[in-house]
């Protein structure tokens, strides 16, 4: 098993990529904390891995607020003695408006849990990688981190913002046995992009927009998470792993 005897932290892990991740990293033999604010889901999915022979624990956690994040990394620091990796994933879409029409409220949301919440998770279990000498840590940026689309600007400035504090994380802790990456998935199927189905021309148009002319599925992009924690990637560090079926040629 790829993670035998590695505790694991998941942000946003109660649905789409969040939970395929716990899912794939728990059949490697991880022992998974599920994070989330949705805890009827978040419940569900460890009892679901847990049925399955996997070890995983739930608690209810808002990326948004430190005292909540730093809560979430202790406990799992003391149920398991290590925090081994950490998956900051969590994250919201907002709603498609130019920038001028974006209320502060609106921008503050986005961006505090998008790219607040992956700094204070990295703040809060740097700590206990530093004991031990070794960790990783993986972020979920987005195709759009690296290119601009219409109408989703809180969005993209704050995927685009992890692609360089995962560079910066990864300078700062390298020497010190900690590698940070992110992934950056492209359009994928999960419930942030429920919002872009209700249109169904739009829709037509997003879900080819890549090189394969399909969305990805949850399952797919796990499964570059798991490879970016496991040791196959000991020496990747600062680096964004697109799994975005070609998005960025498109």
């Amino acid at each position: 098993m790829r993670l035998r005897d590695k505790a694991v932290v998941i942000t946003g892990a109660a649905s789409g990529i969040g939970k395929a991740a716990a899912i794939r990293m728990a059949e490697e033999g991880a022992s998974v904390l599920l994070c989330d604010i949705n805890t009827k889901e978040g419940e569900l999915t460890a009892e679901h891995i847990q049925e399955n022979g996997g070890t995983a624990l739930f608690m209810e956690t808002d990326v948004t607020d430190e005292d909540s994040v730093q809560q979430s990394i202790q406990y799992a620091y003391k149920q398991w003695g290590a925090i081994n990796i950490l998956f900051n994933n969590a994250g919201v879409g907002g709603h498609e408006k130019k920038l001028h029409e974006v209320a502060a409220e609106e921008w503050d949301q986005v961006i505090n849990t998008n790219l607040k919440g992956v700094f204070l998770g990295i703040k809060y279990v740097v700590p206990y990688m530093l004991e031990k000498g070794k960790g990783t840590i993986i972020n979920t940026s987005s195709v759009l981190g690296f290119k601009g689309k219409k109408r989703t600007g809180p969005y993209n400035a704050a995927k685009g913002g992890l692609v360089t504090l995962t560079k910066n994380s990864a300078l700062e802790y390298g020497r010190y046995g900690i590698r940070v990456n992110s992934i950056g998935p492209g359009v994928i199927d999960t419930p942030i992009v429920d919002e872009w189905r209700k249109d169904e021309k739009k829709w037509q148009i997003i879900s080819s927009a890549n090189a394969l002319g399909r969305i990805g599925k949850p399952e797919e992009v796990a499964e570059a998470v798991l490879f970016l924690a496991s040791d196959e990637a000991s020496f990747i560090t600062g680096e964004t792993l697109m799994v975005d079926g070609g998005g960025l040629t498109f």
